[in-house]
């Protein structure tokens, strides 16, 4: 580690604490959000798949719209303002849900939740700045690893809460998002030095212009779309995985929680521990590439698994798949230049807002076509098995990638 790395080791601490209670806020709702759409909607579960589909593509809409705006105001006022106006914005989101007497409101509380998405790419334009570009791989895998501990116990316990009351772990998701917001406040310091701010521009702050940005160097178009690629494939089961349960295994709350959970350990103990390691023997497109191919294998033996036991191992996969993202983000990040971090990073959240503004849709559309009672061919896992197939997709990007690393 550089000795710049080391003297910020702190401020790393202060911001992964920040990361590790907002996933907990956002980890709780997880297990409870589809039933407490179902009770709204009256509807059936495949009704109620959709309904996810467009309150996930709602959030990510307004993702796309706000991300380059939040990732040009941290390039020109900070870094900790970001994180701040985000957690205070998930807060209110949640007391939203609290009180939410229909799913109008719930739509409500999501959009005002994507406009303030900033959190994780403020935290990672945070980390650029105060880390040397061969540690950025590795302390970008630590912000992965943050949220991933925050799965460990916010599925659980939201399941164990929405046991008692589907409105209770969104109130405890308030209380955090809330205390999290004055920690920020009185112990983050700012990480973006007054000399290396630059001049807010509004023609770049619109998500085509930002997009374009990425766009305009063959190998940053490349690995945009490889992360396009990985956040599309995650996004068509995001709407589907407690439904998919449900249907296949006939879990309820808890028994969502717990695997969540375990998903969150694994990937917490891959991010925190071999990340470092596996950037290092691989390097950074080659441990992308890595990770791609363990989410397909994951993903497609989600899509055949008829045994519950068959998800430990999936899991597992899926926690070396975890290297995927801190890979692709180091290796954009350093072809950044020191004062675009954060635009840059707001770039990426747009990436990641489009591709979530169609995929739940596309997720939940494919998980009702093949449920309905009357449909011509039953099968739950079609959703995963499309996830697989973007992931080698994903992995054929980067390697064209590593091959051109120049302009042109």
């Amino acid at each position: 580690m550089s000795r710049r790395s080391a003297r910020n080791a702190p401020a790393i601490g202060f911001i992964l604490a920040v990361l590790v209670i907002d996933s907990l806020g956002f980890g709780l709702v997880i297990p409870i959000l589809p039933t407490l759409i179902q009770k709204l909607s009256g509807g059936p579960r495949h009704d109620a798949a959709l309904w996810v589909g467009v309150l996930a593509m709602s959030f990510a809409a307004a993702q796309f719209f706000a991300a380059p705006v939040l990732g040009q105001l941290s390039d020109r006022f900070g870094r900790r303002p970001l994180i701040l106006i985000s957690l205070t914005g998930s807060a209110l989101n949640y007391v939203l849900l609290v009180f939410a007497p229909s799913i109008g409101w719930l739509f409500l509380g999501r959009l005002l939740a994507g406009a303030t998405a900033g959190n994780v790419s403020a935290a990672s334009a945070y980390i650029a700045d105060i880390t040397e570009p061969q540690d950025r791989a590795r302390r970008f895998g630590l912000i992965g690893a943050a949220f991933s501990f925050g799965f460990i116990i916010g599925p659980a316990l939201g399941g164990l809460l929405g046991g008692i009351s589907l409105r209770l772990p969104f109130a405890l998701a308030a209380g955090l998002a809330g205390v999290n917001a004055l920690y920020g406040l009185f112990v983050l310091p700012e990480s973006l030095p007054v000399e290396k701010r630059r001049l807010f521009r509004w023609p770049e702050a619109t998500p085509f212009r930002a997009l374009g940005t990425l766009g305009a160097d063959p190998r940053m178009r490349r690995l945009a779309f490889a992360w396009a690629m990985r956040w599309f494939g995650l996004g068509t089961i995001q709407a589907v995985f407690v439904l998919s349960t449900e249907l296949r295994f006939g879990w309820g709350p808890q028994q969502n929680g717990i695997a969540l959970a375990v998903v969150g350990i694994t990937g917490t103990l891959a991010q925190a521990f071999l990340v470092r390691r596996l950037v290092g023997w691989l390097g950074e497109a080659k441990a992308a590439m890595f990770g791609f191919a363990m989410n397909a294998l994951a993903f497609a033996g989600f899509a055949l698994a008829g045994q519950v036991w068959v998800i430990i191992l999936i899991g597992l996969l899926q926690a070396l798949g975890s290297v995927t993202n801190p890979a692709i983000r180091a290796m954009i990040s350093s072809a950044a230049p020191s004062d675009r971090q954060g635009s840059t990073q707001g770039a990426l959240a747009a990436v990641e807002g489009l591709t979530a503004i169609v995929s739940p849709l596309i997720g939940a559309g494919l998980f009702a076509l093949f449920t309905e009672r009357h449909g011509a061919i039953y099968f739950p896992g079609a959703p995963f098995m499309l996830a697989a197939g973007l992931f080698i997709v994903g992995a054929i990007l980067v390697a064209a990638a590593a091959r051109h690393p120049g302009p042109g």
